[in-house]
């Protein structure tokens, strides 16, 4: 089959690899009929390259039809349309009753002292063959799986695709949020997390979003969506842009929706690229011992929000030595919530939101860019770039 894979940094190629098989009673085989280039796969384009091999098949949002099952796989047939969770989880451990899916016990990565398993997310997370191909074998298809209803089968699959991902991660990251009633949330990063989070918030009943962006693009498709708007490149600072649109307090609550590559820090930026270029086990050691983050995005956060107030953060980070402002943190008295996306934890609600006529969370339009898989490694590059208004780009094998 045909798949996209890592083959060093900011270098991807589409290749011939072998198609994926039955290998245990609860696997089963998906053949991929959308599949898009999540922000986090950039990190793996660069960043994190000292946990990633030569011939690696990446891709976690992806969909498609099931054409093989494994022995003790019950709840599917042959032919359900499927949308696959990007984090691998059992539904059935200590971790998963309690609803914290990312974190199932029976893929967790201990050797790596890391959470569950992921499609196409490095040595760290499993090293499992992403779903940026023809075919994917889905462990624990059992359980993982979204079955799309036979209602919806002529709907076409950015409808659903999202489920994957970033739909919930924004979901998620809203819900960490708690913005109190009448309260105002502020969104760091435009990108298509942040664009899903405004919609998102809307539907949970927040009444005010401010998002933050540098991309003229993404602002203008936030207030698309009903948010105000800062642009970062027109203030002298984004935290006194914040203050003065919310009573001198700052916003009560803060998503963060950029990460480990954010814009702001020159000499963040060449320190990342110089540690992703070492050789690889000098490499793991600076990421793994050494702040390797670019935190513009995370401090502006802390500095923006309101005294009392909450930091969510659905950013990526990678570093594990990052240096954090704990007396701000503490004399502002934040709560701070963060994590993975138990991505099953609120498939039903939203699948219930996606089947609805009306594009309630505006995903039918979030993509920018439709490509065949074949043209992916240049989406890499210019999806990297922010190039092209690239917005969201989703690939049909």
């Amino acid at each position: 089959m045909r798949a996209l894979t890592w083959q060093g940094i900011e270098k991807v190629i589409v290749d011939d690899v072998p198609d994926p098989g039955i290998i245990d009673a609860t696997d089963a085989i998906v053949r991929i009929t959308s599949t898009a280039i999540c922000g986090s796969d950039l990190h793996l384009y660069k960043v994190l390259a000292p946990y990633l091999t030569p011939g690696d098949v990446l891709g976690h949002e992806f969909m498609g039809e099931v054409v093989d099952l494994g022995s003790a796989v019950t709840r599917l047939e042959v032919g359900d349309r499927v949308v696959v969770p990007f984090n691998i989880s059992c539904g059935s451990c200590w971790m998963c009753s309690r609803g914290l899916f990312a974190q199932c016990e029976t893929t967790q990565n201990r050797d790596q002292g890391k959470g569950a398993s992921l499609f196409g997310y490095t040595s760290l997370y499993g090293q499992v063959p992403g779903g940026q191909a023809e075919l994917v074998r889905v462990p624990h298809a059992d359980f993982g799986p979204v079955v799309i209803p036979g209602d919806q089968s002529g709907v076409p699959d950015e409808r659903f695709l999202y489920l994957s991902d970033i739909l919930p991660t924004a979901w998620q990251g809203v819900a960490y949020a708690d913005v109190p009633d009448g309260g105002t949330l502020a969104v760091l990063g435009a990108g298509p997390v942040g664009q899903l989070a405004i919609s998102s918030a809307r539907l949970q009943g927040v009444e005010r979003v401010i998002a933050v962006d540098r991309v003229p693009e993404r602002l203008a498709l936030a207030r698309a969506r009903g948010a105000e708007t800062i642009d970062l490149d027109a203030v002298d600072s984004v935290p006194d842009a914040l203050r003065e649109l919310t009573d001198g307090r700052g916003p009560d609550s803060v998503l963060e929706a950029v990460g480990m590559e954010a814009h702001g820090n020159p000499l963040a930026e060449r320190a990342i690229g110089l540690a992703s270029r070492l050789p690889k086990p000098l490499a793991r050691a600076a990421i793994e011992h050494v702040g390797i983050d670019r935190l513009d995005a995370l401090y502006t956060a802390f500095d923006g929000v309101r005294r009392g107030g909450t930091v969510s953060i659905s950013g990526v980070y990678g570093g594990s030595a990052d240096p954090l402002p704990m007396m701000d943190l503490f004399d502002k008295g934040l709560t701070l919530r963060m994590g993975q996306c138990h991505v099953k934890q609120w498939t039903d609600e939203l699948l219930d939101h996606l089947s609805h006529d009306e594009d309630v969370l505006g995903v039918d339009d979030l993509a920018t860019h439709r490509v065949p898989l074949e043209q992916a490694p240049e989406m890499y590059d210019l999806f990297q770039r922010k190039a092209d208004g690239c917005v969201k780009v989703v690939l049909n094998p």
